[in-house]
């Protein structure tokens, strides 16, 4: 199992994460936006204060996404896009 080791909140709602294994990543988080507690994340200013948070991503309000979905439906961005 991989974690979250570092998060950027990027400004199309999308997350660019970088995993414990060396990976980067993005995540779209635009299709949880109209979902439960997600909601709130609507607010750009809110959804930028996204932080790591034991092994995962976290945002006030204790709003979180489970590492594994992270991974599993995020695509890997290519060497040059973070070197």
């Amino acid at each position: 199992m991989v974690f979250v080791s570092h998060v950027v909140p990027m400004p199309d709602f999308g997350l660019h994460l970088t995993f414990t294994n060396g990976e980067h990543r993005r995540f779209d988080v635009r299709p949880y936006l109209d979902k439960g507690v997600f909601r709130q994340l609507q607010n750009y200013e809110r959804f930028s204060q996204v932080r790591v948070v034991a092994g995962t991503v976290e945002w006030p309000g204790e709003i979180d996404l489970c590492p594994d979905t992270l991974y599993e439906k995020s695509e890997r961005l290519p060497d040059e896009y973070h070197s």
